[in-house]
Parts: C-alpha cells; structure tokens; sequence
C-alpha cells in the first residue's frame, strides 16, 4: 500500500475483452430514495454514521456474523459490536453478547465455533464463543497483543501473529526487552538499516512472526506457542495493513504458507515478496520458496477444497506495487504452476474457492465499480455476478454470496445473492436507518475524449434538492494514489454526498493512472504525472461543464490529498486561472526531496524512473516548487504531522511558498493523524476548515 491508500477504490464492467457498454445514465440513487423534501445529507451525518465490515459465513452457510462500528462524535470515540443474522431464518440481525467487553475479528472453525479477539484481559487474545454466542472463553494468555490469528482445517490448532524481537531466542525475551526499552532514560533511536518510520509509526525493532499453539477440547488445554517463523527476516502479516489473508496452513494443518518479503538492507525499495512454506510446525528456521522465480509480488495463498491446488495473486514488474494482479495455480504435489484467465485485464483482489473447486471467486475494479467475478479454473472465462456499486467483501453460501456493498450514495450494507442469478441482490442489513431521512445528490458516470484520443470516465453529483434550471458552485475533486479510483463507492473522508448536500455540484475525473480501466491505463501515469492526468483534468472538467447545465464553472475549487495534494500544487503553477481557491490534503510539494524523505521508496523510484541521484530528472520534471512563482489562487493546506508517506516538511514547504508569495493561505495541522484523518473530532474539524473554505470563496457575496 502507498499513496493510492488515501482513497477508497471502486472500479465496473468487462469480461476476457468483451466489455459491457460502460453506463450512461444516472448511477443508482439508494433504493430507499427519500422525498425532496427531506434534509441534505451533511458531513455531520456522514461522521456519525454507523460502519459495516468484516462479514463471515458460517461453515454451513447459515449465519453470517459482521461488524457494526458504531461512532460517538462528543466522546471522540469508535466502538465495534458483533451481530449475527440467520440467513435461512431471516428476521433482525443480533447483537452479540460478546461484544459488550470488545470483540473484533470474529470466524468461524470448521468445528462450527466462534472465535474472535478481544482485549478484555488487559490484552489481545484469542476468545471463542459459547454455543448460543451469549459468552466466550477465554483460550490464549500471550503476555503480547495478537495482531492476526488463524485457525487450521480441523480448527485444533491456531496460528498467531505476534510483534518480536527477531533475535530473541523466544517470547518472554520479547517481553524483557521492551520493558527495558521503555525504562530506559535515553530517548535515542539508532538505527543501521531502513525502515528508519512507516506510514505513521517509527521502527521499533519489531517483526511481525507467526507461533502456533493447539486447541483442547477443554479451553484450557492451549499448547504452547511454537515460533514457527522463527529465524526469517520479515514480517507476516505486512505492515502496516497485512493480515490472516497473507498466511494459511496447508491443507493437512502439518505446515504453514506465508507471504512475504526478506528484509535485508532493501526493505524499502523492494517489492519481492514470496510464498513460503515452514517446513512443518517445529520451528526448525528452515523455509521453502515457492515463488522464487518471480522477483514480484506474490500473496493471498488459498488452497483448493480438495488440497491439491494452492491459488495466489501475482504481479509481474519488481518495483511496481499497481502491477495487475494476476491468478495462478500451483499444483501442490508437482510444483508446476499455470496463470489463469490471462486475457482478463482487471487485477484480482482476495480469492475464495467453490465447494466443488471449479470456480474461484474475486473482486476487481472495472470501469467505475468494485464486482464480483467468478473465473473457472478449468478454462479461464471470467463471469460478472455484481452489477453497479463497490463490493468490499464477500462471502459463499450452498445457494449463492453474502457480500457488503457500497456506492456513491449509500454506505455499506449486507446483501444476498444466488449463483449467477439474473435477480438483484436482496438487501439483508440496514445499518444506517438515519438515511430514510435524508436526500441524497443524483450520481451520473459520463465519458469523453482525453489524453491521446483516449475515452475517460468521469462522474458528476447534483447537489441535492438541486432545483432545475439552476446552476451551483462545484467541487472538482481529484483521487489520490495515483494508481486509484474515486467513483462509485462511498467514502468516510472524501464524500462526494456531503459536497452535494452542502449545496455543491461534484466532478471527479478518473484520469490516465487509474485502475479499473486495464493496466496499460493505469501505466500511462508513470514518469508522467504533470502531463497526461492533467490533460485528462483539463478536457474532463470542460466536458463536465458542457454535459452538466447544473455546474457553474465561474465559481469552482478544486481539492485533493496525497498525489491529489499534488495535483493541487500542480494546478496552482501550471493551470493557475481557472479555480477559486484551492485544498490541499497532505500534498507533495517537492517531488526531489520526496524521493529522499518517504518510506516505501518503490513508489518514487517507479513513478520517476529510478533514484533522485540516478535520474535527477525524472524528480524535477514535473515538480510543482519549480513553478510557485506562478502560483496565485488561495489555497487551504492541512496536514497529518504523523504521515510519514509524506512528510509534513511538503505541507510546510507549501504553505511557506504561499505566504512568501503573498497568496490568501491557510495551514491546518493534526499532530495526532496520519495520513488519514481518522478520530471523529478531528474528522469534524476537518470538514468545518474545508467546508469553510468552499463557503467563503464560492458562496459568499
């Protein structure tokens, strides 16, 4: 993950190069569309709103339990709950009894069981819940958090990711060692090799390392954890947003697979992760490679019904992590290996295997949406199942799917669908009942002709309550990444709905470098972010204005985070006449020092043709301080002090030039965010700045 995590992706609609004819006409609006006369949905509601994530299917497909993360803006404060809904039975979900003392991270075994983690021992341990999940008992006694778990085929053993010291001999050494540090009176950090800090923490020494323990009948018979990772240099899961998908057992439960990367002096600027095997559960220090030929990435191991297969995604180019995910088979007992569904130009994301290990399933972007596919194994067709709108997880039922879904104008919640059925999805959960009051902006996807002839997509939301005939102050809102996609899905911090309901028409453009368009499209971004994206901008918003009679391009600003931070600064020197003002969230002011100040170096390094002292260039060509002596639009600049993806020297450097220059500027820090702004009261700051802002440039007289 990099710069592209800024932004939720969502990407819809093409199979083996026979693409459906992208959408013309109005995104679907929530099914529940309100009366006009209803309130605008606000940023207020927005932050308040309750969240769904995590679902899991039972092994028998009755049940599903997921996650509710419900908000609490006066305390500044989040706290998940557990529910569980009976499939066949229907009725109300259930919150779960567990949950009042924390629960999170809930699966099922094949034993039927429920398991979760849950701090109410002081820390982080391994639960499971009774029979009629009123209660849980408790099965781990780490004197570490576990920050991933998972549990074997026959569900008598667990695997559990615990942060180390690599070179301890073992857990209490661990233990001993961070106590010292913390009593220590130095504060000095020393370090001889990078990560020196990544994303939002400063390296402690840590690794991420998988033990082992078995699970007796009777909860207190825990075998004793074996560090079965022991001696490898790296992490498993990765840091920072790895998890149990990144590792599994094998199908007999006598060894584990495991993705990831040998540190070594190279961490930074590599992207080799590898499959590897433990060879069994001793903890001998020995590994087997079993992707050492590809010099990519390599992750997601899933392993056929029947053992015979072990499935995985794979890039192609070392260095580059917006490489197509591709899917690959690797036969267990040969070691022979075959790509499937090469023709498909979309990049996988998780994979589930069908009960009869015909079908593997997966989501990926494609023209504006996040689907469901289903790809056969046999013979590589690829078939849709998911029609408009971001599927974010999903799970298999006997009959069909269980998957969480979003859109431009509706946040997640839990849908049902049959295998391959031509009916819509019959909607399970409705999280959110705040929303039957609430009218929302009407989304449109449109397309027209930018860089190199070429079509592009872009998506236009009316204000809401909008009155025809007239026309509104617009939102031109520009995606990070840059390898991403701003369309149809909702987002909890850049919400296109909260700008419609403010009174704002939006534009988001998904330019050359997005995804969900095939690779080549998302290649054309590379060693050229200063030129074709910006054409796509330019000719984007000219066609937005052209389509759209709503949008009033005399009174517009323009925003964005991270490469959006960018295109910002960008725009203010090489596009400085056509907006209002400006928003700058965690933006790059200075592409040459970038190169030297953030953590996961492979991004700069690919996207400007190397390092700064090999290609000086490749830095300074589209670098926006080489042109602030053009800048002239007022420009609001907010910064994470804790984004160590990029620094907030950039923000510093940004505003500096602004007030040197004389230009109407504003600096707004969080010390305590990152490069997401996260906590609720912040969150609400945030948009009280951004949209005092807008307010004060495009509405006031």
């Amino acid at each position: 993950m990099r710069l592209r995590s800024i932004l939720s992706a969502a990407c819809a609609l093409a199979v083996l190069g026979a693409a459906v004819p992208a959408m013309a006409e109005a995104l679907p609006v929530a099914a529940r569309a309100p009366a006009a006369a209803d309130p605008a949905f606000t940023y207020r509601d927005m932050i308040a709103l309750n969240r769904l994530g995590d679902p899991q299917v039972s092994p028998d497909g009755r049940q599903v339990v997921y996650t509710v993360t419900a908000t609490d803006v006066a305390q500044n404060r989040r706290r998940g709950s557990l529910y569980l809904l009976d499939l066949n039975a229907g009725g109300e979900p259930r919150r779960l009894a567990i949950s009042d003392d924390g629960a999170n991270t809930a699966r099922w075994g094949s034993d039927g069981r429920l398991y979760y983690l849950s701090a109410k021992s002081g820390t982080t341990q391994l639960w499971r819940a009774n029979a009629a999940l009123t209660a849980g008992v408790q099965l781990t006694d780490l004197p570490l958090d576990i920050n991933a778990y998972r549990l074997n085929p026959a569900a008598d053993a667990v695997a559990v990711s615990l942060a180390v010291f690599p070179d301890c001999p073992d857990i209490a050494c661990s233990v001993e060692r961070a106590k010292a540090v913390s009593e220590r009176k130095t504060t000095a950090q020393v370090y001889d090799r990078m990560f020196v800090r990544h994303w939002d923490t400063w390296a402690d020494g840590t690794q991420n390392h998988l033990f082992v323990m078995g699970i007796g009948a009777d909860a207190t018979a825990m075998g004793t954890p074996v560090w079965v990772t022991k001696g490898f240099d790296g992490d498993t899961p990765s840091k920072p947003f790895g998890d149990e998908n990144e590792f599994t057992f094998t199908p007999s439960g006598d060894a584990i697979v495991f993705s990831a990367r040998v540190a070594g002096q190279s961490e930074p600027w590599s992207t080799n992760f590898d499959l590897w095997r433990t060879n069994g559960l001793s903890g001998d220090g020995t590994f087997t490679n079993l992707t050492d030929d590809n010099d990519a990435w390599d992750t997601g191991p899933v392993f056929s019904p029947d053992g015979r297969t072990m499935a995985y995604r794979a890039m192609a180019r070392p260095g580059f992590e917006a490489d197509k995910y591709a899917i690959l088979l690797k036969d267990v007992e040969t070691g022979q290996t075959r790509q499937i569904a090469a023709n498909w130009d979309r990049s996988a994301d998780g994979l589930k295997w069908s009960a009869d290990g015909n079908t593997l399933y997966t989501t990926a972007g494609d023209i504006g949406q996040t689907r469901l596919f289903a790809v056969d194994v046999r013979n590589g067709v690829v078939t849709p199942v998911t029609g408009p709108g971001h599927v974010s997880a999903f799970g298999l039922t006997p009959s069909g799917f269980v998957f969480a879904q979003d859109s431009l104008t509706s946040p997640g919640d839990l849908y049902a669908k049959t295998y391959l059925g031509r009916e819509m999805p019959r909607r399970l959960t409705t999280i959110n009942p705040l929303l039957d009051e609430r009218t929302f902006g009407e989304a449109e996807q449109f397309t027209f002709e930018g860089w190199n002839g070429e079509t592009v997509h872009g998506y236009v939301i009316k204000p809401a309550n909008a009155v025809p005939g007239q026309k509104y102050p617009t939102a031109f809102i520009i995606h990070g990444g840059p390898q991403s996609s701003l369309a149809n899905a909702w987002s909890f911090r850049w919400n296109a709905q909260t700008y419609a309901g403010a009174g704002y028409a939006v534009v988001m453009i998904d330019f050359h470098g997005s995804t969900g368009y095939g690779q080549e499209f998302t290649d054309a971004i590379s060693q050229h972010w200063g030129d074709r994206p910006l054409e796509d901008l330019q000719k984007g918003w000219a066609a937005a204005q052209t389509q759209y009679d709503f949008i009033d391009g005399e009174k517009a600003c323009a925003l964005g985070a991270s490469y959006g931070g960018y295109m910002i600064n960008w725009i203010a020197g090489r596009w400085n006449d056509e907006f209002d003002c400006l928003v700058n969230h965690d933006g790059i002011f200075d592409t040459f020092g970038m190169g030297y100040a953030t953590e996961e170096l492979w991004f700069t390094e690919w996207d400007s043709g190397g390092t700064p002292y090999e290609n000086p260039q490749g830095y300074q060509q589209f670098n926006p301080a080489n042109h602030v002596r053009n800048w002239q639009t007022p420009m609001l600049v907010i910064q994470g002090d804790r984004d160590f993806r990029v620094p907030t020297t950039q923000a510093l450097s940004t505003f500096t030039a602004l007030q040197r220059r004389g230009i109407e500027s504003r600096l707004v820090v969080f010390p305590d965010e990152n490069h997401w702004v996260l906590k609720p009261a912040n969150s609400l700051e945030w948009h009280n700045q951004v949209f005092g802002w807008l307010d004060q440039h495009l509405k006031a007289e």
